[in-house]
């Protein structure tokens, strides 16, 4: 083999297929692709659902002078109105998840006082909570940087905290049966 290399074929297991062509799947199929824009109604109707809900917890919050809620429930409309089939957006998630962030607010607030640094730690350890109880929702995980850094009343923080968790969801049930092409939400409740 001297001067002259010799070339042979990769094993077949080295051997790489062309994807599918883009064409063949819809947009909002497989990784890399943006989902599927939506129709102008659908759109309509998720925003008009989410801002509904967000209108009513700013005035139930104005009444009660606790606006802080809207924050962390501001983030929870948007993956409940507008990915309702996501796991993130489950009433077992979005309550559970909003509770587990108070109470570990509330004992960081506790042990560690309010600074930039303890509100850090609590959004940490809420989202390891979240996921081992199996309630993933990532705005609970500013559920407790609001209590660390507001420290609001837990009497008044907490129901309100949890029955606007439920208002959302109960937006969402509603707007899932109004819309008859919309998906049904909840995809399971707890």
């Amino acid at each position: 083999m001297s001067g002259s290399a010799v070339r042979t074929a990769p094993p077949a297991a080295a051997v790489r297929t062309a994807p599918p062509a883009a064409a063949a799947r819809p947009a909002s199929a497989g990784a890399g692709h943006a989902p599927a824009r939506p129709s102008a109604g659908a759109a309509f109707h998720t925003v008009s659902a989410a801002a509904t809900a967000l209108l009513a917890l700013a005035a139930l919050g104005a009444v009660l002078r606790e606006p802080v809620l809207i924050p962390p429930l501001a983030a929870s409309a948007a993956l409940v109105h507008g990915a309702p089939t996501l796991p993130f957006a489950q009433p077992r998630s979005v309550l559970l998840g909003h509770l587990l962030g108070a109470a570990t607010g509330y004992a960081v607030l506790h042990t560690a006082g309010g600074s930039a640094w303890a509100a850090a730690v609590a959004a940490a350890l809420t989202l390891a909570l979240t996921v081992a109880a199996r309630a993933p929702h990532s705005p609970a995980c500013a559920t407790p940087v609001v209590i660390v850094l507001q420290a609001p009343g837990p009497a008044a923080f907490v129901p309100l905290l949890l029955g606007a968790g439920a208002l959302l969801v109960l937006t969402e049930y509603t707007a899932s049966r109004i819309r008859p092409s919309a998906p049904r939400y909840p995809a399971y409740w707890w």
